[in-house]
């Protein structure tokens, strides 16, 4: 049977990126040993030609003495004659001088007019170059008769007046040869042993110093995918407990998060019980009625009502959730869009017109070019970096709990007020309600905490979002009493006032992201899609 051969061209890029990644990994344990290698294999090379030319002079030195020694015999074998000069050279220091069964030794004797006197008479001079020093003992490299040499010689002065006579001696270089080939493989043969030894040490060494990190491997392997525990770090090599402490730190997040994750769950469930519960209480209640035959249309009507509104209360909880996760989900990602919070503005509170009118409430803007209280102009640049989506989020949020809280006949003043320094821009949301007593001020911004002694509808996220949002865009976030204690009429609360101070945006930047129409129209799909919900109302405290 022949292998059938994958012709989808996608599953063949997945494998050839997978082979691609395989490649580019590397071992640890291989760079470790590589580093520790290839130094070794390369100063090998070195430390054979190192010791080559060290035999070669420790062979050399013994020889080279013996060399000496006839050169110095021989001159004290030298006698004047008039102007030439004689050697006598007894029979066995002639015989001595030749006593050699392995290499050739030659000699040589030059008056001072450099004419021959004894010895061999082509033994080649001293170079021409070489200063003459009277009794000093030389050593050269030469040739002779096709041979390399070592020559010792010496100049011996014989009169005041008269050139220095010559002595040399010479000697083949097999001996030498032979005693520095024996040094070497005294020296290497060794080594031939001993590299695989330290090699074999060095894989054993690295092996059992990786050791405790295939341990941290394994530990980690064997965990349970709900164990977020810390590692032990004192299980672990001092220089692995960096990495131990950033995994604990990652996994003390992770834990964190979960535990969040799973609060924030329970809570939503449990608030999504309530309406639920409701709406199927009434549905049970109407169809008890109507299988009963003495239902009225006032009671079926209102069982309907309470449907309603149980079915609203319920969609507005899942928008909210919804739009905390889509929040949570942008954290971390760039703020790059300059944003007019102006033309924001202006549009939020447009679209939240209808729903003032009908609560009986006066809903106003306050922004740049228009006359503040006081009397003062505000500036007019109010450009700020940020997600175009979830500022807009945020000021919903902002006006939309204004509205819900304040009642009937009250006010609600929407503020933008850019920086005169162009460092910030300052947004706030201030209405005329009861307001949030100090106590609770913190306390409103986590998700499903409602104030106490509260009688709107509402699900608890919708400040929330709001300081995730600001939170996310580097904002400062204020919540204060909107009048002072002294100036609160009678009846009524000190109202509350959000003030946000959001950074400006850089004056490098081009044109403003125009103002994107409410954040449910345009989401992409991968931000969740919205459930309508009837009355437009997206937030509540």
């Amino acid at each position: 049977m022949t292998a059938q051969r994958s012709r989808n061209p996608r599953s063949r890029a997945s494998l050839s990126a997978a082979l691609s990644r395989r490649k580019e990994q590397r071992s640890l344990f291989g760079e470790i040993l590589d580093w520790m290698l290839a130094p070794l294999l390369l100063m090998w090379p070195m430390s054979l030609a190192l010791t080559w030319l060290a035999a070669q002079g420790i062979a050399s030195r013994p020889y080279d003495r013996q060399l000496v020694e006839s050169v110095r015999m021989l001159a004290q074998r030298i006698e004047p004659r008039g102007a030439a000069v004689s050697v006598d050279i007894p029979r066995e220091m002639a015989r001595l001088l030749r006593a050699d069964e392995v290499d050739t030794i030659y000699y040589q004797v030059l008056d001072t007019r450099g004419a021959f006197v004894s010895g061999d008479r082509e033994l080649p001079l001293p170079p021409d170059g070489d200063i003459i020093v009277p009794g000093e003992l030389k050593l050269r490299d030469d040739e002779h008769g096709g041979d390399s040499v070592r020559v010792a010689y010496q100049w011996v002065q014989i009169g005041i007046q008269d050139r220095p006579a010559l002595v040399q001696v010479a000697e083949t270089l097999t001996k030498r040869s032979l005693l520095a080939t024996e040094i070497i493989k005294g020296v290497i043969l060794p080594q031939f042993v001993i590299l695989p030894i330290a090699v074999l040490l060095v894989w054993m060494a690295l092996a059992r110093g990786l050791a405790p990190l295939n341990a941290l491997q394994q530990r980690i392997r064997q965990r349970q995918s709900d164990d977020l525990s810390p590692i032990d770090e004192r299980e672990v090599p001092e220089e692995v407990s960096p990495l131990v402490q950033a995994i604990n730190e990652l996994l003390e997040r992770q834990r964190s998060a979960m535990a969040t994750q799973k609060r924030f769950l329970a809570d939503a469930a449990h608030q999504l019980k309530t309406p639920l519960a409701g709406l199927r209480m009434q549905a049970e209640l109407a169809a008890r009625e109507l299988a009963g035959g003495h239902s009225d249309e006032r009671s079926i009507r209102a069982s309907l009502e309470q449907m309603a509104n149980a079915s609203q209360r319920a969609a507005h909880m899942v928008n909210q959730l919804l739009s905390m996760a889509r929040t949570d989900a942008r954290a971390g990602t760039a703020l790059r869009d300059v944003v007019d919070l102006h033309a924001l503005a202006t549009e939020v509170v447009r679209d939240f017109v209808p729903m003032a009118l009908d609560k009986g409430i006066d809903l106003g803007y306050e922004g740049p070019d228009d006359e503040a209280p006081a009397g003062r102009t505000i500036g007019t640049d109010a450009r700020v970096q940020g997600h175009p989506v979830m500022l807009r989020e945020l000021l919903v949020n902002l006006v939309d709990n204004a509205l819900h809280y304040t009642p009937a006949p009250g006010t609600v003043t929407v503020r933008v007020m850019p920086d005169p320094f162009g460092q910030v821009v300052v947004l706030q949301v201030e209405d005329s309600g009861p307001g949030i007593p100090p106590a609770e001020r913190e306390l409103v911004f986590q998700p499903f905490y409602r104030a106490l002694g509260t009688t709107v509808d509402g699900s608890g996220l919708g400040l929330a979002i709001v300081a995730e949002v600001a939170h996310q865009h580097g904002a400062e976030m204020l919540l204060e009493d909107a009048r002072p204690p002294g100036q609160v009429p009678a009846g009524e609360g000190p109202g509350a006032r959000f003030t946000l101070r959001l950074p400006h945006a850089p004056t490098t930047r081009t044109a403003p992201t125009a103002v994107e129409p409410p954040a449910i129209a345009h989401l992409p799909a991968s931000d969740f899609g919205e459930l309508a919900e009837p009355g437009g109302g997206q937030a509540a405290r």
